[in-house]
């Protein structure tokens, strides 16, 4: 248990020390993994649609 608030804590420091030192390129991170995300379930309903119209 107390590795995981270990690592959540080195997480939360990543990033807001990347917050503060690069806050154009963590916007851009974080715009670029939303797309990516919001494509994987696009493409994932899209598929759920096909197999059960195949149905």
């Amino acid at each position: 248990m107390d590795a995981k608030k270990l690592l959540l804590a080195l997480g939360v420091v990543f990033l807001g020390f990347w917050m503060f030192n690069d806050p154009k390129g963590l916007a851009d991170t974080a715009g670029t993994s939303a797309d990516a995300a919001w494509g994987m379930a696009t493409q994932l309903f899209q598929a759920l649609i096909r197999f059960f119209g195949a149905l």
